[in-house]
């Protein structure tokens, strides 16, 4: 009997647009060393202070620790969501499991890595039958699967990165929420039509259909119509990124400070 192709392939075909791997080059970070070691993170902090002040003049804490947060954060999610919404697997999203390498110039996460073979799938998924794989009834168990996942990583991360912060822990939290639905979203939005954008609104509202908490919300995917009549997906999210703080800047779109809940 023939069998499908196993996680490696996926990651292949994922990721041709979106720097997916299965090593970890030289000076790449594992996200299980970050969580071991707060103090690397006082280093990736560091980094970002310095570019902020080269393209601002200035780099309040508050706003680099956010941006820290939430681009750690998008890593499991974004793994997560990119191989759901194009392969309808989730693979392993355990901090051992996952790694990231950062810009040569902006210190933001460009390339992403899954390390190990493991992944769930559906009935119907002709790699099903292979050793790594875990087969589960439908979709929504499938979706539930990625929720688990990315749960018990973001708790580890919120343990290890609120004591080193000013950052409360509903905040963590509330980042959390965005990375995983802003991931969802991003995933249909890279497809370049209104479909695979639709079809990525629709995988949001099958993964977070409901708070699940400790996560802060469901989705805020929701349709908005501009004046000339044309409607679009716009979200509200849950976390500030701080942004504002910097020198000439004002609160982003959707950002909770001047969005009514």
């Amino acid at each position: 009997m023939e069998i499908g192709d196993g996680l490696a392939s996926s990651l292949v075909r994922a990721g041709v647009r979106y720097q997916l791997r299965t090593d970890v080059p030289d000076g790449w970070l594992r996200c299980s060393d970050l969580l071991k070691e707060p103090a690397l993170f006082d280093e990736w902090r560091s980094l970002l202070t310095s570019w902020l002040t080269r393209q601002h003049g200035s780099a309040p804490a508050q706003t680099a620790a956010s941006y820290v947060m939430s681009w750690y954060l998008y890593v499991p999610a974004y793994v997560g969501a990119l191989l759901l919404h194009h392969e309808r697997r989730v693979p392993s999203l355990k901090p051992e499991q996952l790694a990231f390498g950062l810009g040569p110039d902006r210190p933001h996460p460009e390339g992403m890595a899954v390390l190990s073979d493991a992944f769930y799938c559906l009935p119907t998924d002709p790699g099903s039958a292979r050793r790594e794989a875990t087969v589960v009834r439908d979709e929504r168990a499938l979706a539930a699967v990625l929720r688990a996942q990315f749960i018990g990583h973001a708790a580890r991360f919120v343990r290890a990165y609120a004591p080193g912060t000013r950052l409360g822990r509903r905040m963590l939290w509330a980042a959390a929420t965005d990375a995983l639905d802003s991931a969802l979203w991003r995933a249909g939005r890279q497809g370049g039509t209104a479909e695979a954008e639709g079809a990525g609104v629709a995988d949001a509202a099958l993964v977070l259909d409901a708070r699940y908490r400790p996560l802060t919300s469901a989705s805020t995917l929701r349709t908005a119509s501009t004046a000339e009549g044309h409607r679009s997906w716009e979200r509200r999210r849950e976390s500030c990124c701080f942004s504002y703080l910097l020198p000439g800047e004002a609160e982003c779109d959707g950002c909770p400070r001047t969005c009514r809940r």
